[in-house]
């Protein structure tokens, strides 16, 4: 397993589709399901919220890990759906 912090893949959002997030997100108070594009993300898959004190903890805590993130968007998008699927 590989946890050493990683610089984000710009353009990838990965971590805003696959997995499910329980805390309010603005434009979506319930927060979002596993595989539901998060509402803030634009279309260059870029977070509108980044830097916004209104972004949730739980997305600004995230941090990019090459086993987390894999070495591609599709292979993040994979691996993040993995271990939603698991938990």
């Amino acid at each position: 397993m590989n946890t050493l912090t990683m610089t984000c893949r710009l353009g990838c959002g990965a971590c805003c589709i696959a997995p499910s997030i329980s805390s309010p997100i603005p434009g979506m108070p319930n927060g979002k399901k596993a595989g539901e594009r998060c509402i803030q993300l634009d279309e260059g898959n870029l977070c509108k919220l980044f830097g916004d004190e209104s972004r949730p903890k739980v997305c600004s805590d995230f941090s990019a890990t090459l086993d987390v993130c894999g070495t591609s968007n599709a292979h993040a998008l994979t691996l993040i759906t993995e271990l939603e699927e698991l938990t």
